[in-house]
């Protein structure tokens, strides 16, 4: 994976990487070509959760993403609770989680994180929750030919998967940290190719930043 390179530990250094934002309806309408104005180069934005729901601003944001000339993707809200990995992949590419070599895609991420409806592991045990995860990224994968990114947080990782190694041979990590810096990072991760540090900012949405430069996250993009 040649758009993968050493992770920039301290916030202030890290900034000099391209920058970007993940959002849903929750913003709103926002004006693209401001946040790329503003140094912003990529952007995820909420496609789907569980198997029912569908972000009611997803196109607006995606075409608006899309003409201003930003690099994009589109994201999944993990609901294990309701049904199969694979079913929410297959619901997710169905409605905006696709991905295609255009060189301004990302693959789709996998948001699976604290549940907000209920019990943080949605009642599953560590290896029910690794054989989800993998069950979600399997067909994303024979579907498209990418493996989704793996958006979630070092803590609920390790107290819902058990800490689980292995996915960083396939899923890029997109690790969420409000902090100067990265910390600890899930089992088998020596870096992450997205950081989360901040749920607010100059821009629209959460602040992340892509491990790499420009060039890198084309490549990212394009599969290359």
């Amino acid at each position: 994976m040649k758009w993968l390179a050493a992770l920039a530990l301290v916030l202030p250094v890290a900034l000099a990487a391209p920058q970007g934002i993940d959002i849903s309806h929750w913003q709103g309408s926002v004006n693209f070509n401001t946040v790329k104005s503003k140094g912003v180069e990529f952007v995820y934005m909420k496609a789907t959760e569980g198997t029912s729901y569908t972000d009611p601003l997803f196109s607006e944001h995606y075409v608006g993403a899309t003409n201003a000339g930003l690099i994009r993707g589109s994201y999944h809200f993990a609901r294990p609770d309701i049904s199969s990995g694979a079913t929410q992949a297959n619901f997710f590419l169905a409605h905006g989680g696709g991905w295609s070599a255009d060189g301004i895609t990302l693959p789709g991420a996998l948001d699976i994180e604290y549940n907000p409806y209920g019990a943080t592991c949605y009642g599953l045990s560590h290896a029910a929750m690794v054989a989800w995860v993998k069950d979600f990224s399997n067909t994303y994968h024979s579907k498209t030919g990418r493996f989704p990114v793996i958006y979630t947080t070092t803590d609920w990782w390790t107290q819902c998967t058990g800490n689980a190694s292995g996915f960083q041979n396939d899923n890029p990590l997109w690790i969420a940290r409000y902090s100067s810096s990265i910390g600890a990072l899930p089992s088998g991760y020596s870096f992450a190719t997205f950081w989360q540090y901040a749920d607010s900012g100059a821009n629209p949405g959460d602040q992340d930043i892509f491990n790499g430069d420009s060039a890198g996250l084309k490549r990212m993009a394009k599969g290359s």
